[in-house]
């Protein structure tokens, strides 16, 4: 308590030589009986060590004498009762300090201690002092511990023991002794001052109240012990924690002044705790957008359930921030994955939907599927333990009517599934230490725009950000650092997996993936892939490589530019597609690979780096640019960079439409891919037909469908030598692979031709 808070306030009584009259011989309230002609009180008026003073019988045990002014109370406030007392004749009693304890309505507060050390008077005429200090706070020297609820006391002495003696009484004193517990310049107020008990069962909350209410900026002191807040309790102005507080999961503690990780790591005594105490305050106080967890490591030994962490909301789409801090997976059994194997029905009718699952309560909402004709990343969204049914994130491109299903459910650092929908959820600059024991992040089923930037997702068990819903609408990645686990594996023996998308729109910018199965697996459309590197080679030659960036939806109207893709390729499939030949729909289409530098070293032959893999019959190319692109293979040579994977389905090269390769450069390949291709023929033999064969050029072995110029270099000479004027025409898709071209000429004839071909429609 600054002292400045008591100035003005009156805590001195009157000398007795004022009067006997506010001099009570009971509890000094008003009413009650007073010395003032009580014929065993008088007043000496020349004692030689008191002056004037009140001499008094005792003729009671206790004899009370209580001031009946209301000497006020203050939170913080410290005071201190003293009196000088001798024994003048008689039995000798023993004096002590007491009071009687008034609450703002005049009403006595019981429970407290009101009477300070008892003192023997031992002879007569030696003088003793008896004091005792009183306040609101449990703090040491404290004799009568108030707390908060009286506001005023009446204060005087108690004479206990032996009747008949008379004793004397200097004028009692009551003074302000606050600074003796803290200094009137300190900065802080301690809540033992407004009635904290710290004792871990005393609910404190009140005290926190008053304490914060009465620093007015400046910070509030927990002192050491354990205070129990049984409510929400905001602290508007600074903490400062040697003690530590508990709460019920469902409360709230809002440290408005120093909203950080620290100060609730300090409170709660536990950084995981600390941490989720933190979490539920950043959603549930407007005035803060983001937690700073202060560069702080966090030691997990289990996944953090981020709803049960706040604890009451299920769906939150205001901007938040977790920003500058480390969380830590150790080993744990707590980090193994569940894993089910059950029996269940499916219908393309109802793509999202097994129908008739056995054990469905044992399956874990989050949980990975896989069986026959399901694709890769396919989650289980929801669960109906009633209907037996479960929803899925992805229809199932080729499931049996009925078959056994494996449910696996990876273990997340930070698990945010059990919101129902979370949108603008940041983290920024922090790093998951997963340490091949735990995944990474867990998004929630709905939401959009969540935004990992700035950070690490070190060597994650399995995944690295898993969406099993929707949550990932409008996912932003950027400049981050994802580094597998999986190290020193062969490519094609590796599980682990970067991240999923299964809506539109996800913004994949200016990171660093090393080492996964497969770098991404994109469901939707609207995606931005820009300025990215990753890399998934081994260390083993002419080995198989798998697609880094996978895409499931044919026509994802999405853009691949400026990255660095080492060692694995793009592969476009329809893997999650209930329907999956084609039918009324879009085809594969919509993909621009722009700007980017494509780099494989020790790899077969037979490598691509942009495969297409169509799961059903009839589909084709509506849309494909690539251009403006470096291949490159090192320690060895490729065949080509792109291939149509047919152990499904092939495509249908009758109906390509719209498929650019230009200006892109080939280094270690052994045949270029150009669409549509300008090539030079030399006819060294006059023939009336000429057959020319621009095949190996047309991307994904296409059909020679379109020739859009033919310029002749040079003279067109027949047999005998004499030029001639007339113009061939064209036969396209011709030979049996429908690949190449055709010029029939009026007569037999020679020379050089330029011709363009393409292997689609350009309209």
């Amino acid at each position: 308590m600054n002292k400045a808070i008591t100035d003005g306030l009156v805590f001195m009584p009157p000398a007795f030589a004022n009067g006997l009259d506010v001099w009570s011989s009971e509890d000094g309230i008003p009413g009650s009986a007073t010395y003032d002609t009580d014929p065993n009180a008088s007043i000496v008026t020349a004692d030689q060590d008191f002056g004037s003073c009140l001499e008094l019988q005792v003729v009671n045990n206790p004899q009370k004498l209580r001031y009946m002014g209301q000497t006020p109370i203050l939170p913080g406030c410290y005071l201190r009762i003293r009196a000088r007392v001798k024994a003048i004749s008689g039995n000798l009693p023993s004096v002590r300090v007491a009071a009687w304890a008034g609450d703002g309505s005049n009403a006595h507060v019981n429970g407290l201690t009101e009477v300070g050390p008892s003192v023997s008077l031992s002879a007569y005429g030696e003088v003793v002092e008896v004091s005792a200090i009183v306040g609101s706070g449990l703090r040491g020297g404290v004799d009568m511990v108030w707390g908060t609820t009286p506001v005023y006391g009446h204060f005087g002495l108690d004479f206990t023991g032996p009747t008949g003696g008379v004793v004397r009484i200097d004028d009692i004193e009551i003074e302000d002794i606050t600074s003796a517990f803290h200094r009137d310049l300190m900065d802080w107020v301690d809540v033992r001052d407004y009635g904290a008990v710290g004792d871990g069962v005393s609910d404190d909350k009140a005290a926190f109240d008053a304490a914060d209410a009465a620093a007015q900026g400046r910070s509030v002191l927990v002192p050491a012990g354990t205070y129990f807040l049984g409510d929400h309790t905001t602290m508007t102005n600074p903490v400062r924690f040697e003690g530590t507080v508990s709460m019920p999961n469902d409360k709230r503690l809002i440290l408005m002044g120093n909203f950080s990780l620290t100060p609730y790591i300090e409170a709660f005594g536990d950084e995981v705790l600390g941490f989720k105490k933190a979490f539920q305050a950043l959603l549930n106080f407007s005035d803060h957008e983001s937690l700073d967890m202060d560069g702080r490591r966090i030691e997990l030994d289990a996944p953090i359930d981020m709803q049960q962490a706040e604890g009451t909301k299920t769906t939150f789409e205001v901007r938040r921030v977790i920003r500058n801090g480390q969380f830590n997976a150790l080993a744990s059994a707590n980090w193994d994955p569940t894993v089910a194997i059950s029996q269940a029905d499916y219908n393309p009718a109802s793509p999202k939907t097994l129908f008739n699952v056995a054990n469905v309560a044992n399956i874990e909402v989050g949980s990975l599927v896989t069986g026959n004709g399901v694709g890769r990343e396919v989650y289980v969204t929801d669960r109906n333990v009633g209907a037996g049914t479960l929803t899925l994130s992805q229809p199932l491109y080729g499931a049996a009517a009925s078959q056994s299903y494996t449910f696996t459910r990876f273990k997340y650092i930070l698990d945010f599934s059990g919101f129902t929908k979370l949108s603008k959820f940041t983290i920024t600059d922090v790093e998951f230490q997963c340490a091949g024991n735990a995944s990474g992040i867990l998004l929630a089923p709905n939401g959009q725009t969540f935004h990992l930037k700035d950070s690490f997702m070190t060597k994650p068990r399995d995944r690295g950000i898993t969406s099993h819903g929707i949550g990932c609408q409008d996912l932003q990645i950027d400049r981050c650092h994802f580094v597998s686990s999986e190290q020193s594996v062969a490519a094609t023996a590796r599980t682990s997996i970067a991240f999923n998308v299964n809506a539109n729109d996800a913004k994949i910018r200016d990171n660093r993936f090393e080492r996964f199965r497969h770098t991404g697996v994109l469901f939707g459309n609207g995606h931005l892939i820009v300025g990215n590197h990753w890399f998934q080679g081994d260390n083993l030659v002419d080995a198989p490589r798998l697609g880094g960036m996978i895409f499931t939806y044919p026509n994802v109207k999405s853009v691949i530019t400026g990255n660095y893709i080492d060692n694995c390729f793009i592969e476009w499939t329809n893997e999650h597609d209930a329907a999956p030949d084609f039918g009324v729909e879009y085809s594969f289409g919509g993909l621009t690979v722009t700007g980017n530098i494509f780099t494989a070293s020790d790899v077969a032959s037979w490598f691509r780096w942009i495969v297409i893999k169509p799961h059903g019959a009839g589909h084709f190319i509506q849309g494909l640019s690539v251009t403006g692109n470096s291949f490159k293979a090192i320690n060895g040579s490729i065949d080509r960079i792109e291939e149509v994977d047919s152990s499904i389905a092939p495509l249908d090269n009758g109906r390509m439409r719209n498929v650019l390769f230009a200006g892109n450069t080939f280094n270690a390949v052994a045949q270029n891919t150009i669409n549509p291709v300008t090539l030079e023929f030399v006819q060294a033999s006059e023939a009336a037909v000429w057959t020319l064969d621009p095949s190996g050029y047309l991307p994904f072995g296409g059909w020679s469908r379109n020739v859009t110029a033919v310029v002749t270099e040079g003279a067109i000479t027949n047999a005998s030598g004499t030029q001639i004027f007339a113009q061939p025409h064209v036969t396209v898709n011709a030979g049996s692979a429908s690949n190449l071209v055709q010029l029939t000429w009026p007569e037999p004839c020679k020379g050089r031709v330029v011709v363009t071909t393409r292997m689609d429609n350009p309209f």
